[in-house]
């Protein structure tokens, strides 16, 4: 269950103001779950045989010169902090802090490290003035335990060359509350983390990314792990932030679990698909047959995109629907025949009638992979969605169709689900590129519109018409080549049109974000066997089966 920044800083509220939960007690479990974290990177205190390498640094001089008498000191200096490290085995943790209470996080992590037996430095960037109660305490706190928190300076070269001796980094300057982008000593602070090889943990969230969008601001921190704090945040998963944020761990800090879901868990929540799925999918009953796993009509294909038709075909039947009929224009029709073993493609009869009638024998149609943009070929789509009463996936050219035609989709009483991506969504809906906030997009149109909306990116979206929405955490770049999203669209139609994931599975919108996850978690097995570059959206349908193979085995 994700938390959008607005809901954690009232959580945080309600259990400091009316549950009377000291608002220390929970940044000190933040605290330790952050030092945690830091310590599993750094590695262990005792057992260390010493540095894995070290650390080598030049100083730059005038041109045919010996170093004055300053310099020479500065180089000895120095010299003397890599020397440390090189005979110290001690891990060094450098923790970068801002004046908010994410800052008094760090700060108390430094402490709880520092007392844990690491070598902590603790920096405090930005207006000591502007700290807030908290963080102060926990300033207190850090100084009896024999730490400081000191100013950073990145022109100081002795600060810069202790910090490039750390074995990891924490960032603490911003959590949840940052909405414009980073500027000043904040910006310098994050590029220079960004420079070094040395792992990041970042508090709550990586500095620089908008906790709700996952909208990098100006820039922002590479982290290799994210702690956040009682819920994850929807930009942690969400394009550009979650290539921002490594791996992400969800911390308990103490606020009560029927708070947070007498809170969120509403309606209109947002669910992350898990990294699991075993418990979800249902075995098939014994005494099924074909009809009881879904006929389903594709209408798709055009000259120079006969894949489309085929991959969607076979993404549905690996996806375990019964009977696939496909519908494809007369020319290309001998191509797809020769492509197809299991599914059935027949060529489009000239009279809309007798394609109508076709898809009325259906449980569920799927309209538009490579259909191309015809007006005649636009104009059939919007008349099967205005005739067909069985639910309908919309997806590529059968988006573009009802472009300046959305009345049509309003009228429809069956289920619809849309499967598009940015580009797509842009021109049905006019809204500008990049989508900076694509939660909110999804679950506005699903609602305006009473559809299921499956909005493609990193973290793709499916939103429900109730304002219920579920983020993806599967899937890589791998995926990014055309005919992945035929595949997907073939599987949500499986998915749409098999009985017995009805009764106790009704939310087509939910089985629409079942799908979505399947599909990402083939392309990452994918990825493991192939790599993302060699990787095809055809390895994809055959890597299918052993992922619903797992979750009905378990």
């Amino acid at each position: 269950m994700l938390a959008t920044t607005a809901q954690m800083k009232e959580l945080d509220r309600i259990a400091i103001e009316e549950r009377g939960i000291p608002s220390l007690e929970l940044m000190e479990e933040a605290a330790r779950a952050v030092a945690q974290a830091a310590a599993d990177l750094a590695g262990p205190v005792q057992n260390r045989t010493g540095p894995d390498g070290t650390t080598s640094f030049l100083f730059m001089t005038r041109t045919g010169e010996e170093p004055t008498q300053e310099e020479q000191r500065e180089i000895e200096e120095l010299r003397t902090i890599v020397e440390s490290k090189n005979a110290d085995p001690t891990p060094r943790i450098g923790i970068v802090c801002g004046p908010g209470n994410n800052g008094g996080d760090g700060i108390a992590a430094a402490r709880l490290l520092l007392e844990a037996g690491y070598y902590v430095r603790t920096f405090l960037v930005g207006d000591r003035e502007k700290m807030t109660p908290d963080a102060r305490a926990m300033e207190e706190k850090l100084r009896d335990a024999g730490g400081q928190l000191e100013p950073l300076d990145l022109e100081d070269q002795r600060d810069v060359m202790w910090l490039t001796t750390c074995d990891c980094f924490v960032d603490a300057l911003f959590g949840v509350g940052l909405k414009r982008p980073l500027a000043g000593e904040f910006l310098s602070v994050v590029r220079w983390l960004n420079t070094q090889r040395t792992p990041v943990v970042s508090c709550d969230l990586p500095s620089g990314v908008d906790g709700d969008t996952g909208e990098v601001l100006g820039d922002a921190v590479r982290a290799r792990v994210t702690v956040t704090f009682t819920c994850p945040k929807p930009g942690l998963y969400l394009d550009a932030g979650a290539g921002r944020a490594g791996k992400v761990k969800v911390a308990d800090i103490g606020i009560p679990v029927e708070l947070v879901h007498q809170y969120i868990r509403r309606a209109d929540c947002t669910d992350l698909m898990p990294d699991y799925m075993h418990s979800y999918l249902p075995k098939r009953p014994v005494d099924g047959h074909k009809g009881d796993f879904g006929k389903i009509f594709v209408l798709a294909g055009s000259e120079g995109y006969t894949g489309a038709p085929v991959l969607a075909a076979r993404g549905a039947l690996r996806t375990g629907a019964g009977l696939v009929f496909v519908g494809v224009p007369r020319e290309i029709y001998p191509i797809i025949a020769v492509k197809c073993d299991e599914a059935m493609p027949f060529p489009l009869p000239e009279r809309y009638e007798e394609i109508l009638e076709k898809a009325k024998g259906c449980d569920v149609a799927l309209l538009g992979p490579g259909l191309g943009r015809h007006p005649r070929t636009e104009k059939l789509v919007r008349s099967l969605l205005e005739d067909l009463d069985i639910p309908v996936v919309l997806d590529a050219d059968g988006i573009n169709a009802l472009c300046g035609h959305i009345d049509i989709l309003d009228k429809r009483a069956a289920p619809t689900v849309l499967t598009p991506h940015a580009g797509e969504f842009a021109r049905l809906t006019g809204c500008p590129l990049p989508i900076r906030d694509r939660l909110t997009a999804a679950r506005t149109f699903a609602r305006e519109h009473r559809c299921t909306l499956v909005l493609k990116g990193h973290g793709t979206v499916t939103a429900a018409p109730s304002g219920k929405c579920w983020i993806c955490g599967t899937g890589n770049p791998g995926m990014a080549k055309g005919g992945s999203g035929d595949v997907l669209a073939g599987m949500v139609a499986a998915l749409w049109g098999q009985k017995q994931l009805q009764g106790p599975y009704t939310d087509r919108s939910e089985l629409a974000a079942w799908a979505v996850w399947f599909h990402g978690k083939a392309g990452d097995r994918c990825a493991e066997r192939l790599g993302e570059y060699a990787m095809l959206p055809s390895d994809l349908v055959e890597t299918i089966p052993e992922i619903l193979k797992e979750n009905t085995d378990h």
